[in-house]
């Protein structure tokens, strides 16, 4: 499944919380501070064995982003706000949330309409895929070491979904013009209001193409993708929260590899002859490296999560390799 990426809250909650987390009752009437709220949805949570993967990695972290959603507070709360009551409006909504979220399967950020991507907020709806690409981690870095800041002018963001890759890239090269291509028109829709948001409407493309498509001869420094990669198998035994976002930007065939082979086989006519190429295949890993036995794929690992991302450079040549 696509990595995940750690969200702002979950070491502090743990700190905040552990030491003295509230009884758990079913008195909900009682419940009345942003500690005991967090802690009861918790409780339903675990009880209801709902699939945790979109942004959070278990019941409290989910828990705790639902509830602060809900009140529209930051995740970075102190020990005094924790223990503050909760207005019998905001408790009712939170109810709401808590509901639907154990009735539909829906994740949170679906819910909310909000997901955090490299420390910055997104609107997402069921149009798109929940943001959690650990390749924030390397937007945030600025792709260091793999290229030098001052080189890129250009950045082309594959599948972009909900434009929050583009939309980071953009923000962590303040130089660089950015195409977002995305073969889905309502996937760009959320991305059009993302970019509107985040106030790059003026440097962020938003093209419709099947991958290099639209693109012409246009050449990039950085080429960044998180494409559909499960495999049919794997869709077949997706959690009920995986089914609510669109298939078309999961499924990749028998081997989860039909979209990857298309970018290599077209990225080098794209690529500066300084630039890198940045893909997320996920669990990908093994039968990549199996179909292109001789490219040198370097695979990334990160502090916050997240695996199966590799960089190739301008250099490699594919065609050493049989793609068929």
């Amino acid at each position: 499944m696509p990595g995940l990426f750690n969200i702002a809250y979950p070491a502090l909650f743990r700190q905040g919380m552990m030491s003295g987390l509230s009884k758990y009752n079913s008195d909900l009437k009682i419940l009345t501070t942003l500690r005991q709220l967090i802690d009861r949805t918790e409780q339903q949570f675990i009880a209801s064995d709902l699939f945790f993967g979109h942004g959070a990695e278990n019941a409290l972290d989910e828990a705790a982003y639902l509830v602060l959603g809900a009140l529209d507070l930051p995740f970075d709360v102190s020990p005094d706000q924790l223990n503050g009551k909760v207005s019998a409006t905001g408790q009712k909504r939170i109810r709401k949330l808590v509901d639907e979220r154990i009735s539909s399967r829906k994740p949170a950020a679906y819910l909310l309409n909000k997901a955090w991507f490299a420390g910055l907020p997104f609107y997402v709806d069921e149009r798109v895929l929940v943001p959690r690409s650990p390749i924030a981690e390397l937007i945030r870095d600025g792709f260091s070491p793999w290229i030098k800041a001052p080189e890129v002018t250009r950045i082309l963001d594959l599948g972009t979904g909900s434009g929050c890759i583009a939309i980071a890239c953009a923000l962590a090269f303040p130089a660089a013009v950015v195409d977002a291509t995305d073969i889905s028109p309502d996937a760009l829709e959320v991305a059009r209001i993302n970019c509107g948001r985040h106030d790059l409407g003026q440097r962020v493309n938003l093209v419709e193409a099947d991958l290099f498509s639209a693109l012409g001869d246009s050449r990039y420094d950085i080429i960044v993708c998180n494409p559909p990669y499960v495999t049919e198998g794997e869709m077949a035994a997706l959690p009920a929260e995986y089914r609510h976002e669109p298939s078309l930007a999961l499924a990749a065939g028998a081997t989860g590899l039909d979209v990857v082979d298309r970018i290599l086989l077209n990225t080098h006519r794209h690529l500066t002859p300084h630039g890198i190429l940045v893909v997320e295949v996920g669990n990908g890993r093994s039968a990549l490296e199996v179909k292109y036995p001789s490219t040198p794929f370097t695979w990334l690992d990160f502090e916050h999560g997240g695996e199966g991302v590799f960089v190739i450079t301008s250099e490699v040549d594919l065609s050493a390799d049989d793609a068929d």
